[in-house]
């Protein structure tokens, strides 16, 4: 009944925008485009990996290093660190890796959703990219078409679906520039502390009804180039998103092992502790975007980059600060979820 309330409330919501604003429906077309890559990305990669995607997983998770690697170079290209997270609980349910693994793959995801922030900041705003997509839809539904060859079609629906990505940017992007032309969207920024925390609760929302961090992190860049929301509040808006993509692993898990749902708890621990320091340090954090931007030649009204710079920052600094202790996290969540979850056991063959 609830979900029912709430998807009732947001077509509600959806319909009175449409009829009131044609910018609105642009963005928000732009968005749903967007999201509708990301499944047809994930799709893809699901079909062209052919059971490579597992077999390499097993070969590179056994040392620590070598899953963080894996989670961030896996990330990186499937620019979904949604879809890295619920396949390695699949496997650790499976029982193929073990625990500590699995944390490092989380740790490593999350840097490599990083690079989705970076690839739209440095290049997608500032090359007509929609140009680019309509080739890649061409080619890519002539090869989901290859009937006889699952890994063509694979091919096929992981073209569509950065085709989507692309076309759902550039419509956020004019969407956005043609609100900038008649409504200032940034006399709703909210300064100081409580602004943080205001943005950074909108951030977790908007990640929850989307599903999809990168989701959120391509509307607030596009959002921020076209001046619709100030550049403290948009950092805001990525701690949240780190916060909320922490739900699709957390929804993945209601099915799993107790070994999965360990990774799941992980998963979330983490992403809290990262955004937790990201909000109190955010002057440091906030310094240390702007030192390093001097010094790799990023102008100091460049906020795209800028944010890109942060979010990649703050993730960093919390693999950092967490890796040492993911021997103490799995005990931790070891001894806790088989107190909860796993009966207890009273004799041993």
């Amino acid at each position: 009944m609830t979900r029912l309330l709430l998807l009732s409330a947001i077509f509600a919501v959806l319909s009175w925008g449409f009829w009131s604003s044609p910018d609105f429906k642009t963005i928000t077309a732009g968005i749903a485009i967007f999201l509708l890559g990301m499944f047809s990305l994930e799709k893809g990669f699901k079909s062209f990996s052919g059971g490579i995607l597992e077999s390499f997983l097993k070969k590179t998770t056994d040392k620590t290093w070598k899953s963080v690697s894996f989670g961030f170079v896996s990330t990186a290209l499937m620019q979904s660190s949604s879809l890295v997270s619920v396949l390695t609980i699949s496997f650790i349910s499976a029982g193929l890796i073990a625990l500590t693994q699995g944390i490092g793959i989380i740790f490593g995801s999350n840097l490599g959703t990083t690079t989705g922030a970076w690839l739209v900041a440095g290049f997608g705003l500032k090359v007509d990219i929609a140009a680019y997509a309509m080739p890649m839809l061409v080619f890519g539904v002539i090869l989901t078409f290859q009937k006889n060859s699952a890994r063509m079609q694979g091919a096929g629906w992981a073209l569509i679906g950065l085709g989507f990505l692309f076309l759902g940017i550039s419509y956020m992007k004019d969407g956005f520039d043609a609100v900038g032309g008649q409504i200032d969207l940034s006399q709703f920024a909210i300064p100081g502390f409580r602004g943080l925390l205001i943005y950074t609760g909108l951030g977790i929302a908007a990640t929850v009804i989307m599903q999809s961090s990168h989701a959120t992190l391509i509307l607030t860049i596009t959002a921020l180039a076209a001046g619709q929301v100030s550049y403290e509040n948009a950092l805001a808006l990525a701690i949240g998103s780190n916060v909320g993509t922490t739900i699709t692993a957390l929804l993945g898990a209601i099915s799993a092992s107790v070994a999965g749902r360990r990774l799941a708890a992980a998963h979330l621990i983490f992403n809290l502790v990262t955004g937790i320091l990201a909000i109190l340090f955010i002057g440091q954090f906030a310094q240390a975007v702007d030192w390093i931007s001097s010094h790799v030649g990023i102008a100091s009204d460049d906020h795209t980059l800028k944010f890109a710079v942060f979010h990649t920052l703050f993730n960093l600094v919390g693999v950092t600060l967490m890796l040492p202790m993911i021997g103490t996290l799995v005990s931790f969540l070891e001894k806790v979820m088989r107190d909860t979850v796993e009966p207890v056991e009273t004799t041993r063959v």
